[in-house]
């Protein structure tokens, strides 16, 4: 792969997987005790890690394939992940909406599916105040059960180091159910009925998505009617796991180098990526990842610029390797026709490889009623038909979505086949951080996208 145009000539200190310590770390929890938290670092350096070099390496030749529109990246699950909901029936619901997700997505957009699951690690949020106010008391914010609980009160809300090693207890044991739930045939085509449509009530949805799981067993059965060779692991799906790489000390400690290559990889995820907060150039969270071999994403809002990403890319992927850098778009319905154009413009005049997906839920976030926070299913419908147009018109290729979501029947978004209004959010609104699709308004977003993608098909014919 060739260096892009304008790679920098400018040579960075070498990197070690705690040289980030050298840099401003933006969104970090004030922990009271260093001593304690060295020690839980230093534990955790010695835990095996969740996911092997290989699996990463498999993973960044896929997402090489989606930039180049070979493959579509379904990237999706919960806001924030809670250590009391590590459950196999809330596992379980959460890995059968990305199944039928990505089944709706291999049958209409007649292309491989990368199924990315924020699980197994997502338990790190950042927040825009260090404090909150309840009834007069000032308290540290909640940041994620691997930090504090959510629970309003001083011992509750102490950043406790000790939640790091609870945080990869509960993410070996989600990872384990994952792949047992895969080895054992819940992902096998030939039995969709693992995958069952309890959450949805409209029958418009019902139908059409049992229509394409019976145009997939019809052609399964012809096909091992042909053939000598049984084909029912076709497609026995494999899910990768995701989290926010915020908080440094803990990705630290399972920043591991491959014997093989000697190359450091983050082994508690296959696929890290960098918020809108804290992807400063200098900051200590793009320090961190451009050391590491796996692939990374950056999220990427209004405030980001031409001038400020193209020095990003060349510091976090100066090679210039396909697979490396997901960008992951996230403006808002309203801006996203300002913001995004130029950015896709300049990116490919300088040559830069970078796979492009889009986040329509962060940028689409409101305030209503007595300060709840939810999103609109139409503005995130919105901006993500807006995205596939945007691209369409520069020549670029959208080649994934980026979704908060939910297997549970939840009522946190407005919108969507069900009408929820403002009235349902009180009836089953259960995140702690932000709002997330069920799985009917998920299953809609994604017979949405098939819709769009088959629309633009016909319209360039």
């Amino acid at each position: 792969m060739q260096p892009a145009s304008n790679i920098s000539q400018v040579v960075d200190p070498p990197w070690t997987r705690d040289s980030w310590r050298r840099h401003e770390a933006e969104q970090q929890p004030a922990f009271d005790d260093t001593i304690q938290l060295n020690e839980v670092v230093r534990e955790l350096e010695s835990k095996p890690p969740l996911v092997t070099p290989w699996e990463v390496d498999r993973l960044r030749g896929q997402l090489a394939g989606a930039a180049a529109g070979r493959r579509f990246l379904l990237q999706g699950g919960d806001c924030a992940e809670l250590f009391s909901e590590c459950r196999p029936d809330i596992i379980s619901n959460r890995l059968k909406v990305l199944l039928q997700m990505s089944l709706v997505l291999v049958y209409g957009l007649r292309m491989p599916v990368i199924r990315v699951g924020r699980f197994a690690g997502q338990y790190a949020k950042p927040r825009s105040s260090d404090m909150e106010e309840n009834n007069g008391e000032i308290l540290p914010s909640y940041r994620g059960d691997i930090v504090n609980a959510p629970e309003f009160g001083r011992q509750a809300r102490r950043p406790a180091p000790k939640r790091m090693i609870k945080a990869y207890e509960h993410s070996a044991m989600s990872l384990n159910y994952i792949r047992a739930l895969g080895e054992g045939g819940f992902a096998d085509l030939n039995h969709p009925e693992n995958w069952d449509l309890g959450f949805v009530e409209h029958d418009g949805l019902r139908l059409e998505y049992q229509g394409i799981v019976d145009s997939i067993l019809e052609a399964l059965r012809f096909m091992e009617a042909v053939t000598s060779n049984p084909i029912g692991d076709i497609d026995r799906v494999s899910f990768y796991t995701s989290h926010e790489a915020l908080l440094l000390p803990y990705e630290e400690a399972f920043t591991r180098i491959s014997e093989s290559s000697g190359q450091a990889y983050n082994l508690s995820t296959h696929f890290p990526w960098i918020g809108k907060r804290t992807n400063q150039i200098d900051g200590a969270h793009i320090e961190y990842i451009r050391g590491i071999r796996n692939p990374i994403g950056i999220k990427t809002g209004p405030g980001m610029t031409k001038a400020l990403l193209l020095p990003l890319l060349d510091r976090v992927n100066p090679a210039n390797e396909s697979g490396k850098v997901t960008l992951i778009t996230r403006f808002g319905a309203s801006s996203i026709e300002k913001y995004l154009p130029p950015l896709l413009r300049a990116i490919s005049a300088s040559g830069h490889e970078v796979l492009w997906t889009c986040d329509p839920m962060h940028g689409n976030t409101e305030i209503v009623g007595a300060g709840i926070k939810t999103r609109r299913f139409k503005n995130i419908l919105s901006e993500l038909e807006q995205a596939f147009d945007i691209h369409a018109d520069v020549g670029t290729i959208l080649g994934g979505v980026h979704l908060e979501l939910t297997g549970e029947n939840v009522t946190e978004c407005i919108g969507g086949a069900r009408g929820l209004d403002e009235a349902d959010l009180s009836r089953a609104y259960q995140s702690e951080v932000d709002p997330r699709l069920n799985g009917e308004q998920a299953l809609e977003l994604a017979f949405a996208i098939v819709r769009k993608r088959r629309a633009m098909r016909k319209e360039a014919s």
